[in-house]
């Protein structure tokens, strides 16, 4: 065990550039997916024929195509029409094109799920159709997004091992390389594991610190004060704390 902790501590390093290179995959990713995800969520809801039919073929092919396979066409098959690109834009491009896919559904469904009357106030209040959905529909689908997209950036986190395929350093490709070191398998994948649940984790609490504001701000939950306050804020809870 000693020979295999030194080893780790030899390889940190470049464990951590690995770690590094994953975030920026994660985090481009997210960015180019999330963008993605509103601009064709809402176009399939459009009334115009060809934007939703085109929105939904492109949903269609890229949930329905494997992630692997993407990313091999983007860094082998592009080149051969001249098109050359970093293997860490290939990365950022193929996950967001991907988990932008999936995006579009849970955006499309929380703009479905708001009721009907909230539609029927903005127009009453003379709204515009970028203004209805700006001021009053997506706020309240935000709030109604954030769980499912929570999962979506959590795959898209495990995704980022794929990236070891096209020549990127990330950090599955460093924790091999720390396997093939201490020849100890069990040791070495322990540590990546640990390493993306503690990131994995780390994301989950951000996105639920989101969820728990945009409630709030439609008023129907508490805020990030109230919840790490230690002295409850509700009047009953107050009078309960005095007795």
């Amino acid at each position: 065990m000693k020979d295999n902790i030194d080893a780790l501590l030899d390889a940190w390093p470049g464990i951590w550039e690995g770690l590094v290179v994953t975030l920026e995959l994660t985090v481009g990713g997210a960015l180019v997916a999330f963008a993605l995800a509103v601009l064709l969520g809402l176009a399939a809801r459009a009334n115009n024929v060809v934007i939703r039919g085109s929105a939904r073929a492109f949903i269609e092919f890229f949930r329905g195509t494997s992630l692997l396979v993407q990313l091999f066409w983007f860094f082998y098959v592009v080149p051969l029409f001249g098109f050359l690109i970093e293997p860490l834009v290939v990365g950022i491009l193929a996950l967001g094109l991907n988990f932008g896919a999936y995006g579009a559904e849970v955006v499309r469904g929380a703009v479905n799920s708001v009721p009907q009357p909230q539609w029927e106030a903005a127009t009453a209040l003379d709204f515009s159709h970028w203004q209805r959905l700006r001021r009053v529909i997506l706020p309240q689908a935000w709030a109604e997004m954030i769980p499912p997209l929570t999962n979506l950036l959590i795959q898209l986190l495990k995704g980022t091992a794929l990236a070891s395929y096209i020549l990127l350093q990330d950090l599955t490709f460093e924790i091999d390389q720390l396997r093939q070191t201490t020849g100890d398998t069990l040791f070495a994948f322990g540590v990546g594991l640990v390493i993306y649940f503690v990131v994995g984790y780390l994301l989950t609490l951000l996105m639920n610190a989101l969820e728990v504001r945009a409630k709030n701000r439609l008023g129907t939950g508490p805020s990030l004060r109230e919840i790490f306050s230690l002295a409850p804020s509700d009047p009953r809870g107050m009078e309960v704390a005095k007795r």
